[in-house]
């Protein structure tokens, strides 16, 4: 999910994968293998890339979390139903924002 987004965004920018990886000081096949869901990215790298890519980091960070946690249930016959009651566990234990 979040490999395909980025390329997409790349791509809109103009940018080459030379120059993301540039800037994240990575090499170029480290990004290819990024876009290509090979590699995951890491986390401390979502800021810099919601700033070269122009959107918001809190939507990159989302597209994260969900790889994370579809990596984690792929595989598993009880997938939904787990996700189910950790979307429960989550909103019984959410705070309200304070804005």
């Amino acid at each position: 999910m979040l490999g395909e987004k980025l390329r997409r965004l790349r791509e809109a920018k103009g940018l080459v994968q030379r120059q993301i990886a540039a800037e994240l000081e990575l090499d170029t096949a480290y990004i290819s293998k990024l876009e290509n869901n090979e590699k995951p990215v890491s986390r401390h790298h979502l800021k810099k890339l919601a700033a070269l890519l122009d959107y918001p980091e809190d939507e990159l960070l989302t597209l994260w979390l969900a790889d994370k946690l579809y990596d984690l249930v792929k595989n598993e016959a009880l997938a939904l139903k787990a996700m189910e009651v950790a979307q429960q566990e989550v909103i019984n234990n959410s705070t309200p924002n304070s804005n």
